[in-house]
């Protein structure tokens, strides 16, 4: 209960410092930061959804990201499954990333649905 209940507030914090980074005016040098600070997010978020659960007694079969998500949204927890995958593809890319227009296109997505999904599942994990 203590791992999940600090990881919470790390990604209460971290999803807060993600919407800051949204506001800035869009340069390469804030776009980086902001897709730095969903990868790092969206690690909290999916390992949160990992201690809920596993606080939750649902441990069976929740290793990876993906079938955590995939619980997570079986659940209840999160609404929209689909978007979590095309985050979780988003941020394997990036660490594999050297195209600006991909880059960019990860940076919309952020911007316009992403975020709004892992605050979201703030809102519940806080409930």
């Amino acid at each position: 209960m203590k791992r999940f209940e600090e990881r919470k507030s790390d990604l209460e914090k971290a999803t807060n410092k993600l919407k800051e980074a949204l506001q800035e005016e869009e340069t390469d040098l804030t776009i980086d930061g902001v897709l730095h600070r969903f990868e790092f997010t969206f690690e909290l978020a999916w390992k949160t959804m990992k201690d809920y659960l596993e606080y939750q007694g649902i441990v069976e079969k929740i290793g990876s990201p993906r079938e955590v998500i995939k619980e997570a949204f079986s659940v209840g927890l999160i609404d929209n499954g689909q978007i979590w995958i095309q985050m979780m593809l988003s941020r394997n890319s990036l660490s594999h990333l050297y195209d600006e227009e991909t880059s960019r296109e990860i940076y919309d997505n952020i911007k316009e649905s992403f975020v709004k999904e892992i605050e979201g599942l703030v809102q519940k994990l806080n409930k």
